[in-house]
């Protein structure tokens, strides 16, 4: 089947968005024109890594596959810190369940024989027959994984857990923590526009069903999805996620900082997710974005290192994402001290200290990151 690119021109009003059952429910808030109401963080923002950290089967680090990523388990052992959000990625299964996983395809093998199936052309009850069953003697299909090199190895962690759904997370995670639900597309499909509504409507009528007052951001790399996303809902914030030029692709809106400004000042979403290489590779990005009243927030390995984290925060990134959640997490809170307002007692009107920099000061400290680049 032929599949149609879309862009932003075409993109629809709400009133053109092909109309199901409940796409009145989720536009209520929105009206035509509406201005984007800006995503304010409270503090500096910890979200943790599909939960309590990706995993990297092949990592000579423990910590790297220590609860199974994307897990009730790895979303429930983040929650023991002090973070504010996980972060995880939701696709669709065939029968119109909205799963947790990220890759885009689940390897498993048979008789010697490794094969992969889709995760969208899985119904639910094949989906979570891979990796660990819940049901006492049940056994699941082994679950591998491809390394980055092509390798497959078995995903074997420290501490397993079962495949689940959306609506589990909502009805099973510490009910404190925030959601930030990445919508999950494979890069090399290019999406029919009613292809992608019919997926966002069955991701968005979970999260209003079971949500509850959860704090919520939607993110995605793919940018029909973000600007219907906003279209569809106008409750949840929705960031776009972007590598900040470190890779280029096909659809130019992915290729830089200053078109995922554009797309989101264009589409009325209310922040960027940004690889932090990105932001190091051009700082200059940072206050234009702010000016702009845009949230800004980033992913990388480089913030699984401390100082790379502060140096964040003295640019003003308003949050960072992160595998190692117990060292950052205790790392954010020795050095981003709570500093209290003038005249103002002991419990209240704590904000968060930030030293002040001068131009020059600023700029010398800038010229440190090429080195953080090489890590």
């Amino acid at each position: 089947m032929a599949l149609k690119a879309v862009h932003v021109s075409d993109v629809p009003n709400l009133d053109q968005v092909p109309e199901g059952p409940s796409v009145a429910l989720y536009s209520a808030g929105l009206a035509r024109g509406e201005a984007r109401a800006p995503f304010k963080a409270p503090k500096f923002l910890v979200i943790g890594h599909r939960g309590h950290g990706m995993n990297v089967l092949q990592s000579s680090d423990k910590r790297m596959r220590g609860f199974k990523e994307n897990s009730l388990l790895s979303f429930n052992a983040a929650a023991k810190h002090p973070i504010d959000f996980v972060e995880f990625d939701v696709q669709v299964t065939k029968d119109d369940c909205p799963v947790i996983f990220h890759d885009d395809v689940i390897l498993s093998e048979d008789n010697g024989t490794i094969f992969e199936k889709r995760v969208t052309e899985l119904c639910l009850a094949e989906f979570l027959c891979y990796g660990p069953q819940r049901e006492n003697g049940k056994i699941g299909h082994t679950l591998l994984r491809k390394t980055k090199d092509g390798k497959v190895v078995k995903w074997v962690v420290e501490e397993d857990d079962t495949l689940c759904t959306l609506q589990e997370a909502f009805e099973m995670v510490e009910p404190s923590l925030g959601f930030n639900i990445e919508l999950k597309f494979d890069d090399h499909i290019v999406y029919q526009q009613d292809n992608l509504v019919h997926v966002l409507q069955a991701i968005l009528k979970v999260v209003f069903e079971y949500a509850q007052g959860r704090p919520i951001i939607f993110s995605t790399f793919q940018p029909d999805a973000a600007l219907l996303v906003r279209k569809l809902q106008s409750i949840y914030p929705v960031f776009f996620l972007t590598n900040g030029g470190t890779q280029i692709y096909y659809d130019s809106r992915r290729n830089s900082l200053e078109e995922a400004m554009k797309l989101c000042l264009e589409g009325g979403l209310q922040g960027i997710v940004s690889e932090v290489k990105g932001i190091f590779g051009n700082p200059a990005a940072v206050p234009k974005i702010k000016e702009s009243k845009l949230s800004l927030l980033t992913y990388g390995k480089l913030n699984n290192v401390s100082e790379a984290v502060y140096i964040q925060h003295l640019i003003g990134i308003d949050g960072v994402i992160v595998d190692l959640v117990q060292e950052i997490t205790e790392a954010v809170s020795d050095l981003i001290k709570p500093a209290k307002e003038e005249g103002v007692g002991e419990s209240v009107g704590e904000v968060e200290s930030k030293p002040q920099f001068s131009k020059k000061e600023l700029s010398f400290l800038l010229k440190l990151i090429p080195q953080l680049l090489q890590l």
